[in-house]
Parts: C-alpha cells; structure tokens; sequence
C-alpha cells in the first residue's frame, strides 16, 4: 500500500486483487473437499464492503480518495445453507465452483492489467516533465 494521492485507485484495486486472491484459495479448497462427508463450502465477502466504501456519488475520484483502506478487508464465511447436494451433508457443487474459480481468474487478471495501466499513466506523466 503507498500512502499518497497519486496511487489512489491502486491501493484500491490492490486490496480488491487480495480478497481475490483469497478467494481462490478458498475454492480451491471447496474444490479439494468436494468429496468430504459433512463439508460446507466457504466464499469470501469483499464486493460489498467495496460497495460501501466507495458509494455511489458522480464523482470517483472523490470516493477511491476518501476510501479507508483498512476498512477493506475479505472475509471467509462458511455456507451453512439448508440445501446440501448430496445426503452426506457436503454442499459443494463441483461445476458451480469451477465456473466460480474461472470468473474469479478473469476478475483477478483483469485488476492486476488495471494496475499495470495506473503505474504506466504515471510512468508517461513522469516522463513529460
């Protein structure tokens, strides 16, 4: 995290990139106890802490300024949902998680390009001075 101005929207994207990566850390083990009697799969909350943060006003800037960075943490939770796939209590989907696990890759590919382009609009900024 680099506290100043200039890296606003990357400090954002790089708390978003952590929850992702946490993520896929955490279907990748949904994934590895697809089979284990009893197992409650886990995701992670993030997106609407996110949400809360930056708000909904006209101007974004403003919002990923006055973001608190701390305040953005994920959270694993466990699915404790009535609904289980198969009678041995176990709730994972194998191909809901799966197709969770490519999105989630897109998303993280995707902020990871994004911090990639903020360092080089910086980058060019500094080489016109």
């Amino acid at each position: 995290m680099i506290r100043s101005g200039a890296y606003n929207y990357i400090n954002v994207l790089d708390k978003a990139m952590d929850a992702s990566w946490t993520r896929n850390s955490v279907i990748s083990n949904n994934i590895a106890n697809v089979d284990t009697p009893g197992f409650k799969r886990q995701d992670v909350h993030f997106e609407d802490y996110l949400r809360n943060e930056v708000g909904y006003t006209m101007s974004l800037d403003d919002e990923v300024a006055d973001v608190d960075l701390d305040s953005l943490m994920a959270t694993t939770y466990t699915d404790y949902a009535t609904v289980s796939y198969r009678l041995d209590g176990n709730n994972v989907d194998i191909d809901t998680e799966s197709a969770e696990l490519a999105k989630n890759q897109i998303k993280y590919y995707t902020m990871a390009d994004s911090v990639s382009q903020e360092f080089n609009r910086l980058k060019s900024v500094m080489k016109a001075q």
